[in-house]
């Protein structure tokens, strides 16, 4: 029987190419409805958001079955697309999925009419950007790699440029595709030494090359610059902060949530897989970029005063986190502690799937609450949990995530994490065991100066007195938007009430990538979370939730049994000066003040004092990145002397040119005949 007439027996790898077609059909029919609001945003988002459902559950059935291949006769002559379903692709394809359900849920209800790119144009757009990250995840060889790559790069771009009216969202959008490109050069660079002069650029030839450790050195530092630049490590990162402030919402989530996690699928895809030969080293260079950019990312995020800002330098914290993970999973392996390799590399992948939702949840409300107030500067804002609750409640959760408390799933990653690094005293280098407690002292560090900065984010927003007038007008999301918030906070409270379950899932990846796991140990600790032994750690989500639950109902019932006055509302203690006002509250500059004092010599900092002249005084600081002023400006000014050298010869005289075009041929035939 053929197998595409019987569902049944279809294997993964077809639903999931399936599932590929149907968002390029729904994006199809998004360009003949091109400006057709209300069908494009209730019927086609919602439609692509089924479709990822879809995508989640095909994903999370092939998490546990073997790879599967194939061969798609498209191309290039004698280039035909190879694909591979394993299950490091499904774990990103459930990544996808799942985060994208809820965005595209929450975009149905997001856009409003005469937004920038015609409404038909953008779900075009989108959906060639879910398709492409999707086939992204399955590719087999660098041609279709680089497709597919390339592909997710330009509908990327196209939908930072959405609202491409604005000078400044363009400026946003041409930076980042210079530093996607120069990214790709470095990927293109990478598989170029992988195939080991072979001419054959399938993944499985470049898994049986064993490269010299030269070579092998070569190519994972190419990776890393090459994926890193489309992950945001240091100092590849200047392109998030200006391009998530300029897409709009739902595409910041899905770029921030899960785009940032596809480029560092290929650092894992060619680190632990595509090369035979691992080096020490490797894993400190690994860890000390991953440690750089989270604590680069975590004090920027800690002085922002702008939603988007604060949550892109967010994420450059997190894949710095990831990062560390990833290298210390290296040092592990290096040496044969594959255990250990498992513990470190689990917790990064726990750490991934829990930035997706909490991340893309907190890019959500932070729409929402653009559109109800058309602000997005914290300075302006506060007050909203009155007339936003089903925006704050869900952001409350995503905040708790991000700050790393329990029972949510940010606590287990970065827990997970930091139990890792516990067990580096066995190391057999003096110089790695002195090294990596200092790294984990910087660890904890990160993870409270990033609760710091959500207590600032859902503080100064939701918290306090309105601190503009046009504040008490503001309108609660709406069904779509809700529905979508809803799915990604359910998505957090599951990895942090389930880490057992979440852990066999990631258990696959893991022994195919180091050739050990945690399931079993898991496994065998009933409802306790034991990463390695329980005589070292345990965390039970379960039993911390009932003891917080009991501890607030106990407190309830005391106050209620020994307080027997009446409830009494008061204004707050106003320290003797009766005409406060809410401009008086806290704010977000006041917030991040002391963190800008301790860390003053990252910043670059501007500012604007009154003079005795002013018929307003005003006092403003302005926080900018050193490293646009050390490396990006420099480098755009040379790029631009020799480009100006280079002019000199465009002439605009036929003869000149047929000069260069004649000396050309003799210097050719002179290297030629030597």
């Amino acid at each position: 029987m053929n197998k595409f007439s019987d569902p049944a027996a279809w294997i993964h790898l077809d639903w999931v190419l399936v599932l590929v077609v149907c968002w390029l059909l729904i994006g199809v029919v998004g360009v003949f409805t091109l400006r057709r609001f209300k069908f494009v945003a209730t019927i086609l988002f919602p439609a692509g958001g089924l479709v990822a459902l879809v995508l989640f559950g095909v994903a999370l059935s092939a998490a546990l079955d073997v790879p599967e291949v194939a061969v798609l006769p498209i191309g290039l002559p004698q280039l035909p697309f190879h694909l591979r379903l394993d299950s490091l692709s499904a774990f990103f394809l459930m990544l996808i999925g799942g985060v994208s359900a809820g965005v595209s849920a929450f975009a149905a209800g997001y856009f409003r009419k005469g937004e920038g790119t015609p409404p038909g144009l953008i779900c075009l757009e989108y959906h060639i950007f879910l398709a492409s990250m999707a086939m992204v995840v399955i590719a087999d060889d660098a041609y279709a790699f680089m497709v597919v790559w390339e592909t997710m790069a330009f509908s990327s771009f196209f939908l930072v440029m959405a609202n491409h009216r604005i000078p400044e969202i363009r400026q946003a959008g041409y930076l980042y595709m210079l530093v996607a490109h120069i990214g790709a050069l470095g990927i293109l660079l990478c598989f170029g030494v992988l195939q080991a002069n072979t001419g054959d650029y399938t993944f499985a030839n470049m898994r049986a090359q064993h490269l010299s450790p030269f070579w092998g050195s070569v190519a994972f530092v190419l990776a890393v610059f090459g994926f890193g630049a489309k992950a945001g490590i240091l100092p590849l990162h200047a392109w998030l902060p200006e391009a998530h402030p300029a897409a709009p919402s739902p595409f910041s989530a899905l770029m921030s949530a899960v785009m940032l996690k596809i480029a560092l699928y290929g650092i894992l895809r060619v680190s632990f897989d595509l090369l035979q030969t691992r080096i020490w080293w490797w894993g400190v260079l690994l860890m000390t970029i991953g440690l750089a950019t989270a604590l680069f990312g975590v004090v920027f995020s800690t002085v922002q005063v702008e939603m988007k800002r604060l949550l892109a330098y967010s994420s450059i914290e997190n894949v710095g986190l990831m990062c560390v993970g990833f290298g210390l999973s290296l040092l592990f392996s290096v040496y044969g502690m594959k255990t250990l390799a498992a513990l470190a590399l689990t917790a990064a992948f726990y750490h991934m799937m829990s930035h997706a939702f909490f991340k893309s949840l907190l890019f959500c409300s932070t729409g929402a609450v653009m559109h109800a107030t058309g602000e997005r500067s914290l300075g302006k804002l506060g007050g909203l949990m009155r007339y936003m609750p089903w925006v704050a409640w869900p952001t409350l959760i995503a905040v708790l995530a991000c700050a790393g408390l329990p029972p949510f799933g940010g606590f287990i990653a970065e827990w997970l994490l930091l139990q890792s690094f516990l067990f580096t005293t066995g190391l057999p280098s003096s110089f790695l065991n002195m090294l990596i407690p200092v790294v984990a002292a910087l660890i904890a560090l990160i993870a409270a100066l990033s609760g710091y900065t959500m207590v600032k984010y859902f503080g100064v927003i939701f918290l306090g007195q309105p601190r503009e007038e046009k504040l008490s007008g503001a309108h609660d999301a709406g069904p779509w938007e809700r529905t979508g918030m809803l799915w990604l906070a359910a998505g957090c409270v599951v990895l942090g009430l389930l880490p057992n379950q979440v852990i066999a899932l990631i258990d696959p990846v893991t022994q195919l990538l180091v050739s050990a796991g945690l399931a079993h140990t898991v496994a065998s600790s009933g409802w306790l979370l034991v990463p390695v032994s329980i005589e070292r750690a345990s965390y039970s989500p379960a039993i911390f939730l009932l003891g917080v639950m009991a501890s607030f109902a106990l407190a309830y019932l005391l106050v209620r049994r020994l307080y027997k006055g009446g409830t009494r509302r008061a204004p707050p203690w106003d320290c003797g000066y009766p005409w406060q006002t809410a401009r008086m509250q806290d704010t977000a500059e006041g917030f991040g003040q002391p963190i800008r004092q301790i860390f003053e010599p990252m910043f670059r900092m501007k500012r604007e004092l009154p003079t005795p002249f002013d018929e307003q005084p005003h006092y403003r600081v302005t926080v900018e990145d050193p490293l646009w002023h050390w490396l990006y400006l420099p480098v755009a000014a040379l790029v631009g002397r020799l480009s100006r050298l280079i002019g000199l010869l465009q002439q605009g005289r036929i003869a000149v040119y047929l000069m260069y075009s004649f000396v050309t041929l003799i210097v050719v035939l002179l290297v030629v005949k030597q």
